[in-house]
This record gives C-alpha cells, structure tokens and sequence, in this order.
C-alpha cells in the first residue's frame, strides 16, 4: 500500500499526511487555524503554507481567534512587514474578521457543533480508488461556505471548505490504497 499520490517524496508533507490530515479535529481553536490556513492557501500550494505554518502561529498569536479578533490597522501593518507568512492584505484583514465570526459562533453553539452537525457528527467516509476520482468541491461544501459566509467569514469558498473537510476529518478522502485510509476510518467510529 501507497501513500495518497499529492504527497510525493517530501518528508513535510509526508508528517502531514502520515500525523494530521483526515484525523478528525474537534477542538474549536484548531477547527479556527486549519479554516484560516486553508484561506490563506488559496491561489498557493499547501506545502507553501505549510512550511509557513509554526511563523503564522508565531504572527497570529497561537491562532488565538480571541486575541485575533480585537486586532486593527496596526496589526495589519505589522503582519503585512513580516516574509515569514503569506502577506495578502484581503486575507489577514478576513482573518480579524474570521475571528469575530468564530467568537460570535463560538458562544452560541460552539464552533466544532456548528461544522460537525453537516455530517452528523460523523466523518463521510469516501472510498476513492485514484486521485482523479476525490472532488475539489461539493454540494456540501458549498452549503457549508455559503453559512460560513452568512455568519461573516470570508476566504472561505466551496473549494476552500472542501480542503478544510479533509484536513479535519470531517471526510476520510486518503485513497483506499493508503494505508491511513483505514486508521483514519477508524477514529471517526
């Protein structure tokens, strides 16, 4: 059996795939960083995020959305100065306010109830053979991007959420080949 075919040679990605992707996350704080992550991927490779990742906790204060979201224009203008993350003005000005959506989702109904409820609380578990078969988007991510979108976050669209489905587990897409595909399966039991 094969690692999943996107994950190549490189021994990042192989950590990644291998410890993170497709474990299901449940901790709100995490379930904030990795949807950030994903937003700020857009138009980039992961692994360029990745190999970035411990500078954006470094910058953004752990991905503390409750530090994060009294941030202003002096924090924009700091993260805007600093080459170890990706600076995009529109995607750390969505992330401020990404973190005022969370808070405001977190005190209602808690941040992970609010995703997890779209698949019952339980991973969709995909069964694809090959590569080409594991879709960029679907009809549930892009109801899940449109509510996101209503409750006030952005960088956040179809795409982006499926990404984000992945990575946290909420859909076990590691190829039945891989030998993560039924560990995976496993924790979401």
């Amino acid at each position: 059996m094969e690692r999943c075919g996107w994950v190549g040679q490189d021994p990042v990605y192989e950590a990644y795939h291998d410890m993170e992707w497709g474990v299901p996350e449940h901790d709100s704080r995490a379930l904030w960083e990795k949807l950030v992550l994903d937003g700020f991927q857009a138009g980039l490779s992961w692994i360029t995020i990745l190999r970035k990742r411990d500078n954006f906790r470094a910058a953004f204060s752990g991905f503390d959305p409750n530090a994060v979201a009294g941030w202003g224009e002096a924090e924009v203008a700091r993260l805007l100065n600093d080459p170890g993350i990706v600076r995009h003005r529109g995607k750390i000005e969505a992330t401020i306010g990404n973190a005022r959506a969370w808070q405001r989702i977190e005190a209602s109904r808690g941040f992970d109830e609010f995703l997890w409820r779209y698949v019952d609380g339980k991973p969709v578990q995909n069964r694809f053979a090959t590569l080409a078969e594991v879709p960029a988007r679907t009809a549930l991510s892009a109801r899940i991007s449109k509510d996101l979108r209503a409750e006030g976050f952005r960088f956040c669209g179809p795409t982006i959420v499926y990404a984000f489905m992945q990575a946290v587990g909420m859909v076990n897409d590691h190829l039945v080949t891989c030998p993560r595909h039924d560990a995976v399966a496993a924790l979401g039991r």
